[in-house]
C-alpha cells in the first residue's frame, strides 16, 4: 500500500498542484490551434499535397475559390472584383476583365470562355488566396469578401466550408460539454449509490480533461472532430475508475473505521484493477496512430493521454476530493437504484443455449450491414454542414448556373510548347463530366500571339516553373463519377508531362477514399492484435482474447451495421474510428466478467454457479458504465448539427448500449459452451475448481 499511502499523506499538495496547473491548462487550451481541413491530414508524399505545395511555392497561391455574383451590373461586379483584391491575403482574382477591358462585349470572348464566366444573369470570378485552405487568415478574407459583397455575392470552395464549419463548431462545442456533463450527472445520479459523489467525479474527471486539453498545446493543432469528442469522450470512458475507486473505498471502510488507511487500500486496489482495462482502451486509441490519413493519429494521441491522465486522476485528485469531503459523502449515500441481478443472472445461465442461438444468428446480417455500410460512406465534408449554411447555398448555386460540380487545378511544365497545351487541353474537354477547361492558350483563343496576352492575366496563370489550367466539372466532390473522371484526366495530363500534377478538393478527396480505405484494414488489425494481446497477458489465457473479441466484434457489426439497414450513410471517418474506440472502451465490460468467472472457477465452483456469480456481480458495473458512455454521448449526438459529429457520437452511444448486452446476454452463453477449452488454455485453471469439480459429478453419479 504504499503508493496509495503516499497520495493519502500528501492529500493536500495534491488538490493545490492540480489547481495551479489548471491555470497553464486553460492557457494551453486557448492557445492550441484547431485545424477544420480534413485534407491536412493527407500524407504527404502524394501528388495532390505536393502540388498544393508547389501552388503556393510558385505562384503564392493556395487556397482557392469560386465567387457567383447575382444579377448584378458588369460595372457593380468590377467594383466587387477591385474591393475583392484589396482584401488581406488575396493573391488575384481572375474575372473577364482580367482578359479584356469592360468596354468590349463580354459576347466577344471564345464562347467556353464566356460560358465559364456568365450565366444569364449571373456571373463569376476565381479568387486566389496567398494562405492555405484552412489558415485562420484565408477564413477572415472569405468572410470580409461575403461582408464586401452582401446577398447577391456566394463564395463556394474548400476555405468557405472549413469557415462555416469552424463557426458552427465554435458556436456548438461549449454546449456539447455542458450536454455530456448534464446527462453524464443525471445517470450517476440514477445509479450510483450518494447523491453528491457524481459531483465530485465531475470535478476530478473536469480537472483532467483540462490538463488533457491544455497539453494539447504542444502538439502544435489538433483536428476540430478532436476538440469536439475529446473531452465527452475522455468523461465517458474515465468514469469507470472514479466509480471504481469509490466503491472499493466503501468496501474498506467496513474493514477499518480509520477512513485514510481504507483510501490507501482502495487507491492500491483500483491502480491494479484499472490498469488491466484501461491498457486495452489506450491500445484502441493507440491503434488509430497507425492510420496514414494522420487525423486518425490526432484523435488517437489526444485520447490516449486523457485515458492515461484519466487514471491518474482516479489515483490521486479523487481519494484527495473523497477524503476532503467524506462526512458530505457518507451523509447522502443512498440505496442504488440498481436492482439485484440475480434473478437476471439465473435466467441467463438456465437459457444459454437460446443466447448462444441468437447470437450465431445474428452475426451474417450483422457483417453484411457492417461491410455494406463501409462500402456506403460519403466523403463530400459538405454534406456535414445544415442546409442553410452560406457554403451548401454557393454550391446549390454554383451547380443550377453554372453547371459546376467541382474545379480542379493542373500544373504542366510552363515550357511545354502552346500547341501541345492546346492539344491537351482538347483532350480533356472530350473527358465526360467536364465542363469547361481554361488555360492561358484558350481565354484568348489561338489566333491571339502570345505577345498581346496582357501580363496581369500572364502572371497570374504562368510561373517560372508551371502553367496553371482550370478545369470546371459538373460532377460533385467525391461522386464515383469525378473520381473516374480525375483518374482520365491525369492520364492525359501525364501523357503530355510526366510531372503535371493535377490537384483540388476532388483529386484530394480522391487520396483521401483510396487511403482511408487502407487505413480501415490496418486501424481494424492493430487494435484488434494488440488488445488481444493484452487481454491474453492480463487473463494469461489463449482462448479468452478470441471468446472476448467475439463478443465486443459482434456489437461492433451491429453498431455499424445497422445504418445500411436503417437507409443511413456515415461520414468516411466514423466507421473507422467509432470501431477501434467501441473495441476499446467496452471490452473492459467483458474483461471485468470474465476476471470474476475465472476467480469463482479457480476457487472450486461449478461452471454454472461461477458465471451466475460473475453476471451478478458484474452487472451493476457493467450497467452504470455503459449507461454512463450512452449519456456522454447521445445528447450531443441529438443536439449537434455537424453530421460528423453527431453521427461519431449516436455511434459511440448506440455502441456502448449494444456491447453492453452482448456482454450481459452472449458472454456468460459462451464461457458456459467453453468452459473446458477454457480450463485447459488458461494458466492457474487446471489445478483449479474443474478438478475438484470433475470429482464431485463422479461421487454423485
Amino acid at each position: 500500500m504504499k503508493f496509495g499511502k503516499q497520495v493519502v499523506r500528501f492529500r493536500i499538495p495534491i488538490l493545490i498542484l492540480t489547481l495551479v496547473l489548471m491555470v497553464p491548462s486553460v492557457l494551453g487550451m486557448a492557445r492550441t490551434r484547431i485545424n477544420y481541413d480534413m485534407l491536412d491530414y493527407l500524407p504527404a508524399q502524394m501528388d495532390t499535397v505536393i502540388g498544393q505545395n508547389e501552388l503556393m511555392k510558385d505562384f503564392g497561391k493556395g487556397a482557392f475559390s469560386l465567387v457567383i455574383f447575382e444579377g448584378m451590373d458588369p460595372e457593380d461586379v468590377a467594383a466587387a472584383k477591385a474591393r475583392i483584391e484589396q482584401v488581406d491575403h488575396v493573391s488575384s482574382v481572375i474575372w473577364y476583365d482580367s482578359v479584356m477591358d469592360l468596354s468590349v462585349p463580354m459576347e466577344m470572348l471564345p464562347k467556353r470562355v464566356y460560358d465559364a464566366f456568365c450565366s444569364g444573369q449571373d456571373t463569376m470570378m476565381a479568387v486566389f488566396f496567398d494562405t492555405s485552405t484552412s489558415d485562420d487568415r484565408t477564413m477572415d478574407a472569405i468572410r470580409e469578401i461575403r461582408g464586401i459583397c452582401g446577398k447577391q455575392c456566394f463564395v463556394s470552395g474548400m476555405s468557405a466550408l472549413v469557415t462555416d464549419l469552424k463557426d458552427l463548431c465554435e458556436k456548438e462545442e461549449p454546449i456539447y460539454v455542458g450536454i455530456a456533463v448534464a446527462l453524464a450527472l443525471a445517470a450517476m445520479l440514477l445509479l450510483l449509490d450518494s447523491w453528491l459523489v457524481p459531483f465530485v467525479f465531475l470535478a476530478s474527471i473536469g480537472m483532467m480533461i483540462l490538463l488533457n486539453l491544455g497539453s494539447n498545446y504542444f502538439l502544435g493543432e489538433i483536428s476540430y472532430i478532436t476538440k469536439a469528442l475529446s473531452a465527452v469522450l475522455q468523461l465517458a470512458v474515465t468514469m469507470d475508475y472514479s466509480i471504481f475507486l469509490w466503491h472499493s473505498y466503501n468496501e474498506q471502510r467496513e474493514k477499518t473505521e480509520d477512513r485514510k488507511e481504507a483510501m490507501a487500500a482502495a487507491i492500491d486496489e483500483t491502480l491494479t484493477s484499472v490498469i488491466g482495462s484501461s491498457i486495452t482502451t489506450v491500445a484502441g486509441f493507440i491503434a488509430l496512430c497507425f492510420m496514414s490519413f494522420t487525423m486518425g493519429r490526432d484523435l488517437g494521441i489526444v485520447m490516449a493521454k486523457g485515458v492515461i491522465l484519466g487514471v491518474a486522476g482516479c489515483v490521486t485528485v479523487l481519494p484527495a476530493l473523497i477524503l476532503l469531503l467524506d462526512k458530505p459523502l457518507q451523509a447522502t449515500r443512498h440505496k442504488s437504484l440498481i436492482p439485484g441481478a440475480q434473478r437476471l443472472a439465473g435466467a441467463i445461465v438456465r437459457r444459454f443455449p437460446v443466447f448462444l442461438l441468437i447470437f450465431a444468428l445474428l452475426i451474417p446480417p450483422a457483417l453484411i450491414g457492417y461491410r455494406r455500410t463501409n462500402a456506403e460512406v460519403y466523403y463530400d465534408m459538405g454534406q456535414c454542414l445544415p442546409e442553410e449554411m452560406a457554403f451548401v447555398k454557393a454550391n446549390e448555386k454554383l451547380g443550377e448556373a453554372f453547371g459546376v460540380g467541382s474545379t480542379h487545378m493542373l500544373l504542366v511544365d510552363a515550357d511545354l510548347p502552346s500547341d501541345k497545351v492546346r492539344s491537351l487541353i482538347s483532350e480533356m474537354e472530350q473527358v465526360d463530366g467536364v465542363r469547361s477547361v481554361l488555360g492561358l492558350e484558350t481565354i484568348l483563343g489561338k489566333d491571339v500571339p502570345e505577345e498581346m496576352i496582357p501580363e496581369r492575366l500572364r502572371s497570374k496563370l504562368i510561373s517560372d516553373r508551371w502553367e496553371l489550367i482550370l478545369i470546371n466539372s459538373e460532377d460533385k466532390v467525391a461522386s464515383d463519377a469525378v473520381n473516374a473522371q480525375i483518374g482520365q484526366l491525369q492520364k492525359i495530363a501525364k501523357s503530355y508531362d510526366p510531372g503535371s500534377l493535377l490537384i483540388g478538393e476532388a483529386p484530394c478527396m480522391k487520396d483521401m477514399i483510396e487511403t482511408t480505405d487502407r487505413d480501415f484494414q490496418v486501424v481494424n488489425a492493430v487494435s484488434i492484435l494488440a488488445i488481444f494481446v493484452i487481454i491474453a497477458l492480463v487473463e494469461k489465457s489463449l482462448s479468452l482474447p478470441f471468446i472476448l473479441i467475439s463478443v465486443i466484434e459482434l456489437a461492433i457489426f451491429i453498431n455499424l451495421g445497422l445504418p445500411h439497414y436503417l437507409g443511413q450513410s456515415l461520414p468516411f471517418i466514423a466507421p473507422i474510428c467509432i470501431s477501434t474506440i467501441q473495441l476499446g472502451a467496452t471490452v473492459d465490460y467483458a474483461i471485468l466478467m470474465t476476471t470474476r468467472y475465472k476467480e469463482e472457477r479457480m476457487a472450486g465452483k461449478e461452471k454454472r454457479e461461477a458465471v451466475k456469480t460473475a453476471l451478478t456481480s458484474s452487472v451493476s458495473s457493467i450497467l452504470v458504465s455503459g449507461f454512463g458512455l450512452f449519456a456522454a454521448t447521445f445528447g450531443v449526438a441529438l443536439y449537434s448539427n455537424i453530421d460528423i459529429i453527431s453521427s461519431m457520437c449516436l455511434l459511440m452511444a448506440r455502441g456502448a448500449v449494444i456491447s453492453m448486452m452482448a456482454v450481459i446476454f452472449f458472454l456468460p452463453a459462451l464461457l458456459l459452451l467453453c468452459d473446458r477449452v477454457i480450463c485447459a488454455t488458461t494458466a492457474g485453471m487446471k489445478r483449479g475448481g474443474p478438478v475438484r469439480n470433475n470429482r464431485r459429478e463422479v461421487a454423485l453419479s
